[in-house]
């Protein structure tokens, strides 16, 4: 009906509820719920006039009723550090897409690398009574949080709740080692390694991989030519201790332990007019797409991130099948892609 403004002031439709479904196809409510539900037996004849019922009148399942009667629902949560970065994106798409496949939803949230944003990402899972969550952790306290209320939990990419759930990680020593031995083949001694300050599995092997390719080599470890920098740095900042490592004597080539160092170590040799690979050699990590795109192309770890999120979301769906199961640690292979950033050095 249309008021004499000429608004129209019918009350929104009211949603079609379960009743309203088995009145339609002739069936008890009860029996319209187990063919909703997929739990219970209805007969394939019956299930399929409830189907063409419920499309018939647009019938959508009431996921709040659903969640309250069975006390968990059908989403899973995903905490990762970064969606600006490609990594986390790419670990996020493989999880969402395996478990969309199997009927569950995901609920995507950014933590920002703050343990207390992750925390709270935690608590809106738990509101949302997810059976499951993969996280990309920055401490423990989330991981904590979640399997004390009974929650199952996979962490990715970084491991650090051992012994307290499934995780799914890369071998980041040998990654390490095989960037730093592709370097040293080709003649560098002096090579510097740009890393992040934590104690995460990830940033821990990268630098232990390092240290073992030099000690492989017979080369001396120099800290002058570690550069860490803070998680939360600026790039101001980043820059800064990237131009002091190059005016430390004898540095011929890079290795940056994640993709943005190997953005920031680009955009300063750029600046600073030196040619890749004949005045400076860079290594870079996790290979995303603008590696490829400019010249030359950066050599550069690949790790499987799509599959890093499938593994997770398998072994989450693992666990959530069976409790019982002693805690499982997926460790994955990176591989070296070389490009036109690398090569011998040069002679004085």
């Amino acid at each position: 009906m249309t008021a004499i403004d000429g608004t129209d002031d019918r009350s929104p439709a009211r949603p079609v509820t379960l009743a309203d479904l088995a009145k339609a196809a002739g069936t008890s409510p009860s029996t319209a719920s187990r063919a909703m539900s997929g739990r219970g037996y209805v007969s394939a004849a019956v299930r399929r006039r409830l189907m063409e019922a419920a499309e018939q009148l647009g019938y959508v399942p009431d996921a709040s009723a659903q969640t309250l009667k069975q006390r968990t629902s059908r989403v899973i949560g995903v905490a990762v550090s970064d969606l600006r970065d490609p990594f986390y994106a790419q670990v996020a798409a493989g999880a969402e897409q395996t478990l969309r496949d199997v009927g569950y939803q995901v609920v995507l949230v950014t933590d920002n690398s703050e343990t207390g944003e992750e925390v709270a990402a935690a608590r809106t899972f738990l509101a949302l009574r997810a059976p499951g969550v993969i996280i990309t952790p920055v401490g423990r306290e989330a991981t904590t949080l979640l399997r004390l209320q009974g929650v199952a939990v996979v962490e990715a990419d970084r491991h650090l709740a051992p012994g307290e759930c499934d995780a799914v990680v890369l071998d980041n020593e040998q990654a390490a080692i095989d960037a730093m031995t592709h370097l040293i083949a080709f003649g560098h001694e002096r090579i510097g390694l740009l890393t992040v300050d934590t104690d995460w599995t990830s940033d821990a092997g990268r630098l232990q991989g390092y240290r073992t390719a030099l000690r492989q080599a017979g080369l001396r470890f120099d800290p002058a030519l570690l550069v860490k920098v803070a998680p939360h740095d600026s790039e101001d900042r980043i820059d800064r201790r990237i131009r002091d490592l190059l005016g430390r004597g004898g540095l011929t080539a890079m290795f940056a332990a994640n993709n943005g160092l190997t953005v920031r170590a680009w955009q300063v040799l750029r600046r600073a007019g030196l040619r890749l690979p004949d005045d400076i050699s860079l290594v870079g990590f996790d290979d995303v797409a603008w590696m490829d795109m400019v010249t030359p192309g950066i050599t550069a770890v690949a790790q499987p991130t799509v599959d890093l999120g499938w593994r997770a979301a398998q072994l989450l769906l693992r666990r959530m099948r069976d409790r019982t199961l002693p805690p499982t640690v997926e460790q994955l292979d990176g591989r070296l892609v070389v490009r036109g950033s690398t090569g011998p050095p040069r002679r004085a």
